[in-house]
């Protein structure tokens, strides 16, 4: 793919695409910093993460991560374009997608209706199989641990693309399993082992992925926000709830009835539910995830309760760098927001 100076950027070409990173072209802001949309002289339209002054990487080790990370190649990965690494700015380069992200879509009141079943079922089966990449397929094994609706990106014809899929490659976290002092993550996608302990592997991505699946099915957050018939429960709470006692049909408020498939969308609850079991080792992994969802020959087994189902007065077991990370009062056992966006946290 050339030499590392072929992904290199210069800074004032971003400058002057972005318009030097207006509030107008700003598309968003995660736990690794904002994305501004931009238009090249050719007119080719890219979107540039700007990296926060936390990253502690210097620039030849940035520039060599870019190299390799630009490197992975798949359909259902958003593709890295190279970096600007100039004067205090380090800017990731990716391509731009017009359809934005997941969540400004599942989790509209209106837009959710235009999703029929069908894309859904083809968005949980396009993260799976990126996810299976980044785990199994590629040349190096990459941990997302940020994985969530607002990481997930849609082309022109709704294929789902994982974003920030380097960033804990970047960020010099680039083992299959390790621990870590910092929650770099979201609550409410963390599986507990990781929010809790900062103990990261393939199994706390497929938590995530599990949180996910049920976030698409239901179309509404993993939050003790307000939702009629959940009884002020969070998400993982109003599944279990319904299937314990053999109905989800509760679920389906924000899906469109258009070309719904009853028992393919059971089986992806069943499988959602595998994903965010307490115990990491009985979640399956993202090879078997793939399988479940594209099978339906294949008995899948009991699930257990997910790790966050409502169980008395817990006090907050995580905290945030902010406040509004709180986990609320009365809760769960384990962290638990009301803002789900809220990335970055740290253990007690």
């Amino acid at each position: 793919m050339g030499t590392s100076e072929s992904l290199l950027y210069d800074l004032s070409t971003l400058r002057a695409a972005t318009d030097n990173f207006s509030e107008e072209n700003k598309l968003g802001e995660g736990g690794f910093g904002p994305v501004y949309k931009g238009t090249m002289q050719d007119g080719q339209d890219i979107a540039v993460k700007r990296l926060s002054k936390t990253s502690q990487q210097g620039q030849v080790e940035l520039k060599n991560e870019v190299v390799l990370v630009a490197k992975l190649k798949y359909k259902n990965l958003v593709r890295l374009l190279g970096c600007c690494i100039q004067e205090d700015e380090k800017l990731l380069v990716y391509e731009y997608l017009c359809n934005k992200s997941l969540d400004k879509i599942i989790f509209d009141p209106a837009r959710r209706q235009e999703l029929t079943w069908e894309q859904r079922y083809r968005i949980m089966q396009g993260i799976g199989r990126g996810l299976l990449y980044l785990h199994e397929d590629s040349r190096l094994t990459i941990i997302h641990r940020d994985l969530k609706a607002s990481n997930i990106l849609l082309d022109p014809d709704m294929t789902p693309k994982i974003s920030d899929f380097g960033l804990a490659k970047l960020f010099s976290v680039d083992a299959s399993f390790g621990n870590t002092s910092h929650i770099a993550g979201t609550y409410g996608y963390m599986a507990p082992e990781y929010a809790l302990h900062g103990i990261f592997s393939a199994k706390s991505d497929v938590y995530s992925y599990g949180v996910l699946v049920l976030e698409i099915i239901a179309g509404r957050r993993n939050n003790f926000s307000q939702y009629p018939g959940t009884n002020g429960e969070d998400l993982l709470t109003t599944v279990w709830r319904h299937w314990s006692r053999g109905s989800v049909s509760g679920l389906l408020d924000g899906c469109s009835a258009d070309g719904l498939q009853p028992s393919e969308m059971l089986r992806c609850v069943h499988v959602g539910l595998l994903c965010v079991q307490e115990d990491a080792h009985l979640r399956p992994g993202m090879a078997a995830v793939v399988v479940m969802l594209n099978s339906r020959s294949i008995t899948l087994p009991v699930p257990t309760p997910p790790a966050y189902v409502v169980s008395g007065r817990a006090g907050a077991l995580g905290r945030s760098t902010t406040p509004e990370a709180q986990a609320p009062v009365g809760a769960v056992r384990g962290p638990y927001v009301n803002d789900p966006s809220v990335s970055d946290m740290e253990p007690r």
